[in-house]
């Protein structure tokens, strides 16, 4: 059995095929996990989740946040942005059943392998939060998507604020925390204060700020996290670190990385994509 990560899909679902093909991936033999944004900015968003449907256990997914915000413009929470394009999912036939496939989805995932930690988020971790705090905060954010309150969830979930981390919080504050650092977080203080503005590469940190995987005395930097989310910084591979979104919705590529016997196993195998997106 081979386990496969993939960076961010974003709607590429042509793109998605050809990397699916290229690894001769088997749903009987093979695992995937893809790292989020699974939709929206490419063509074919809809094609994109009934393919991962199909492959049932085979494949589990992240939620990244154009996933996040799919559910949101669903319920009436925001209006489509002038860049989205999820509009032909949205008037599917199979939109129901879709939008509650996707909500089923994990907020961070976790494998145990040769004894070491991978832990799977769509952004990033917050420096306070080990692997175990990471993976319980996940969780509840989990059960409010996957639950009655998801509407009202929605409603709350948009906002830059608290931009740091308390135990102590509770709440849509608590919630809001957590989604913003699985799915949005780029950089931060070394006191875990987020910015949400850079979007750039590394030499976009803010004064005071930090990549969020390079600020020292992170709690999970004894485990490899991977990730998507930040197409600006591209692929990056190394211990601690394994960052997966090369930029497919931009014209650069889709990327798998094949996880081996152990965490320091890794082949990066990748097809070019289509620019669906113009920057800017």
């Amino acid at each position: 059995m081979a386990l496969y990560l993939i960076g961010d899909v974003q709607g590429c679902d042509a793109a998605l095929g050809r990397l699916l093909d290229t690894l001769d991936f088997s749903p009987s033999r093979d695992q995937l996990v893809l790292l989020g944004d699974l939709v929206n900015r490419g063509p074919a968003s809809a094609a994109v989740l009934r393919r991962l449907q199909r492959l049932g256990g085979a494949a589990q997914s992240l939620l990244g946040n154009h996933d996040l915000h799919l559910l949101g413009v669903a319920h009436g929470v925001r209006k489509a942005g002038r860049r989205d394009t999820l509009a032909e999912l949205l008037a599917a036939p199979d939109r129901d059943a879709l939008l509650d496939w996707l909500r089923q989805q994990a907020m961070a995932l976790h494998r145990r392998i040769a004894g070491r930690d991978l832990l799977m988020v769509h952004a990033g971790v917050l420096p306070q939060w080990d692997v175990a705090t990471s993976l319980a905060c996940a969780a509840e954010l989990q059960a409010v998507l996957r639950g009655p309150g998801l509407g009202d969830f929605l409603h709350a979930m948009y906002g830059n604020e608290p931009d740091r981390w308390d135990a102590g919080l509770q709440g849509t504050a608590r919630l809001r925390v957590i989604v913003n650092a699985l799915t949005r977080l780029r950089f931060c203080t070394a006191e875990g204060v987020m910015d949400f503005d850079a979007k750039e590469g590394l030499e976009d940190a803010p004064p005071g700020f930090l990549p969020w995987f390079d600020v020292p005395g992170r709690r999970t930097a004894e485990a490899t996290v991977a990730f998507g989310h930040w197409s600006t910084l591209g692929y990056v591979s190394r211990p601690d670190l394994l960052a997966t979104d090369t930029g497919c919705v931009w014209g650069g590529c889709l990327t798998a990385v094949r996880i081996g016997a152990t965490l320091d196993e890794r082949e990066r195998i990748e097809v070019r994509c289509e620019q669906a997106q113009k920057p800017g």
